[in-house]
């Protein structure tokens, strides 16, 4: 039933990146990203009411509170280079660096979890590596140029901490029900967003977001909420060296998409190096 779960994830996180990419074509990122964990938060609170596990919430051990924490300050993080990423760059650019946390994740839960790497993980792997490098192919618009490669960079702290999110979540959701864990990294989220607004002086912008990117950013943060309870309740029962590679199919999804509302299309390399992406995911399902 996990990878259900896992491909629903996908499935919510591929529509995500699209809806919010539509919701901060004038919006600051990092008020946008504050904006959508309310949702979010909404949303994950309203399960956990709706399974009943909320009385468990006083019964968390320190240890699992501690790296639902950390997981919950890693996603922050991850979900500010995302945005940030998203803004600046190409939508086919950003998601494929973002996706190859997948390889960083294996090699983590290898160290830290004691996931074995198998033949067809580690073939995986390599065709992961491989073809985001190929889709990095796709050459910058006039407008991106200006802006130099800053989107890398962040690009690359969102595919880092992602990594972070999916091995602490892993050891903190073991000790917990699903929903609520997820209600409580999305509490920590909220939290680091808001801090973040004001640190950089940046809530003055609320009143200026325009109503129909304010509309995008709630169906986005209606969809991570939905990609995170798929997730968690994924990483409960599988293996995180399989949750993460099948979650990272949203690239499908958000590749299409950016077709159909971007019209951002793919080069032959950019094509290959996706074939290679999915055939690797699928690779490690065996």
């Amino acid at each position: 039933m996990w990878i259900v779960f896992a491909f629903g994830s996908a499935l919510f996180a591929g529509l995500t990146a699209v809806l919010a990419k539509c919701g901060i074509r004038n919006t600051d990122s990092t008020v946008a990203t504050a904006l959508r964990t309310i949702v979010v938060l909404v949303f994950s609170w309203g399960m956990v009411f709706l399974v009943g596990s909320q009385d468990q919430l006083f019964g968390l051990d320190s240890r699992t509170l501690l790296f639902l924490v950390l997981s919950g300050l890693a996603t922050g993080a991850s979900w500010l280079c995302y945005f940030k990423a998203l803004q600046l760059g190409d939508i086919n650019k950003v998601v494929p660096i973002d996706k190859s946390s997948t390889v960083l994740t294996i090699l983590l839960a290898c160290l830290f979890l004691h996931e074995g790497i198998t033949p067809p993980k580690a073939v995986g792997t390599v065709l992961i590596a491989v073809g985001t490098v190929l889709m990095l192919e796709k050459k910058d618009a006039p407008t991106r140029q200006a802006q130099g490669n800053a989107w890398l960079f962040f690009a690359l702290g969102s595919a880092v901490f992602a990594s972070l999110t999916a091995i602490l979540g892993k050891i903190g959701i073991t000790g917990v029900e699903s929903n609520l864990g997820t209600a409580i990294r999305t509490g920590v989220v909220l939290v680091m967003a808001w801090v973040m607004v004001f640190v950089t002086g940046k809530q003055h912008t609320l009143k200026q977001i325009p109503r129909r990117e304010l509309g995008f950013l709630v169906l986005s943060g209606l969809a991570t909420g939905g990609s995170w309870l798929c997730y968690y309740r994924a990483l409960q029962d599988g293996p995180a060296s399989v949750v993460v590679p099948i979650d990272k199919l949203s690239i499908l999804v958000t590749v299409l998409f950016s077709y159909v509302v971007f019209h951002e299309r793919l080069t032959r390399r950019s094509g290959l190096g996706l074939a290679l992406i999915t055939g690797g995911t699928l690779a490690m399902l065996l």
